[in-house]
């Protein structure tokens, strides 16, 4: 026995509908805007607008465990109850016609609205944020597996394996830009495997100025990476590989030294010389072993910045891994993390996946300003739940209000 009989509508829903729950992060016109930069729009009326796929992209982060057609449906589920009030029923599009839009859409949408939104965010009342009037920064790199599809593995590449074996996945490579005192992700590439993270590093440097402290690991040293650094104007903090080896130019009162770094044969063709570092070495005791650390900087103030302070605060680097697990382990369970069978699928999912962390982590710094503590300690999963039941909440509309959808 039927309990009640509905209607089937057909309706065009947007970012505005859908994403009030984050809106403060993501704003609906800035997707518009996005859409109207790459120009990708919509040729004609569809139930699955641009705008609509656009939030399902970033949805899918929310909700990675969940096919496509369930993270749709748990997208709209708070306007799902105002029509059932009404008597009315919006079906939900099959996964082919979900692919068929995430294929029309394209990447580059994802990409411009990334760009557009993303920025740090710390301010000098934000904890451990800033060094001496820096901002302090962080760059690291990481690997993704993408489904085995010939596709994905033609253009990102396996990782080497044993003669006669292959690797179960293809890979992407990520270079993030970090804001240590947040966690906020605030630039990021991604390239085939067989691209080293250090090549992409450089890159990543467009994101960085003056007011800035750039950390870094031994796997990012080199010439080029100080000498691109200081050309921005900022200030950097890194650790050295233990083969590299510098000469005592001048100890200074706190223990560390002066010396110089040699350009690299590329860069000594194009009339580089060798740049001014200072060393800071100190031992740590780990297990009953000692293990030595060498650092180098560009800041030379001992007052202000003397080596016990950057010892330190070079440890407050590994907030960067505390982020790529939030990425990887907290934000996308999956066994593998990134779901799309094609190239360009998965650069766009991966856009979305960074916008949903970095709006996560916006809200939580948000909360944290309401209640005067560091963003970093509040609990990133306790976050992600909350926002994966405020997106429904945020949506469940007077039904007065309900007429003003618009009808396609």
């Amino acid at each position: 026995m039927q309990l009640k009989e509905f209607s089937l509508i057909n309706l065009q829903l947007e970012a505005s509908l859908v994403f009030q729950a984050i809106k403060t992060v993501i704003e609906p016109e800035m997707i518009e805007e996005a859409l109207e930069k790459t120009n990708s729009f919509e040729s004609r009326q569809r139930k699955l607008t641009s705008s609509l796929v656009v939030c399902l992209v970033i949805a899918m982060s929310y909700w990675s465990s969940d096919s496509m057609t369930t993270v749709l449906k748990n997208l709209v589920n708070g306007l799902s109850k105002q029509w059932t009030k009404l008597g009315q029923s919006w079906k939900t599009p099959v996964s082919s016609s979900i692919s068929e839009a995430r294929q029309r859409l394209g990447c580059q949408v994802m990409s411009q609205l990334f760009n557009s939104i993303v920025k740090p965010l710390a301010n000098s009342e934000t904890p451990g944020a800033f060094l001496g009037g820096l901002r302090v920064m962080a760059v690291d790199g990481t690997l993704l597996d993408v489904p085995d599809s010939q596709a994905n593995a033609k253009v990102f590449g396996y990782p080497g394996s044993r003669k006669g074996t292959k690797a179960g996945f293809p890979k992407v490579r990520m270079v993030l830009l970090i804001e240590t005192g947040t966690h906020l992700i605030t630039d990021a590439l991604m390239c085939p495997y067989r691209i080293g993270e250090r090549v992409r590093a450089l890159k990543l440097l467009r994101s960085v100025n003056k007011s800035m402290l750039l950390m870094w690991d031994r796997g990012f040293h080199s010439y080029q990476m100080l000498n691109s650094t200081l050309a921005h104007g900022c200030q950097y903090l890194g650790r050295v590989p233990s083969n590299v080896k510098f000469p005592y130019h001048q100890i200074l009162d706190d223990g560390s030294y002066l010396s110089w770094i040699n350009p690299d044969r590329k860069s000594k063709k194009k009339g580089k010389t060798k740049i001014l570092v200072r060393v800071i070495e100190y031992s740590i005791e780990t297990d009953g072993e000692l293990k030595t650390y060498r650092l180098i900087t560009s800041l030379m103030d001992l007052a202000l910045f003397p080596a016990l302070l950057l010892a330190e605060q070079y440890h407050q680097r590994w907030e960067i891994e505390n982020t790529i697990d939030e990425l990887k382990t907290h934000l996308l369970g999956r066994k593998t993390p990134i779901r799309s069978l094609k190239p360009r699928e998965v650069v766009q999912e991966i856009y979305g996946w960074l916008l949903g962390h970095y709006a996560i982590r916006s809200l939580m710094f948000q909360a944290s300003e309401q209640g005067n503590i560091s963003p970093l300690r509040l609990g990133f999963t306790g976050t992600l739940k909350v926002i994966r039941r405020a997106i429904p909440d945020f949506q469940d509309l007077e039904e007065r209000q309900v007429p003003f959808f618009s009808h396609g």
